[in-house]
């Protein structure tokens, strides 16, 4: 790839980027969002953490991961307990560094 196609591949994804990212931000500047669009943009963090949950504890290669769903039940008992998102990755750091070591 030449220079001059890859300067031209990359300021089209810059523009791409910048016309998704920044042109609705600008957009919506200031404007009262309905309440079910503000309810479905408040479900991103936990459909985000989700999709990264599952891709711990579910692996195409070898499947289930035992280590992985057994800190999940640990984190899923200290939400209940506690609903502090930290708290939580904190003991599922902990919990799947120590299944990991057995």
């Amino acid at each position: 790839m030449s220079t001059q196609d890859f300067l031209v591949f990359y300021l089209s994804v810059l523009a791409v980027i910048v016309v998704c990212r920044c042109v609705p931000l600008f957009a919506l500047k200031g404007r009262a969002l309905s309440p079910r669009v503000t309810e479905a943009l408040g479900l991103i963090p936990v459909a985000a953490f989700a999709a990264l949950v599952a891709n711990d504890l579910f692996d195409p290669a070898s499947g289930l991961s035992v280590p992985g769903l057994l800190a999940s039940v640990v984190v899923v008992a200290m939400a209940r307990r506690t609903g502090s998102l930290i708290g939580c990755a904190l003991v599922g750091m902990g919990a799947y560094a120590l299944l990991g070591m057995i």
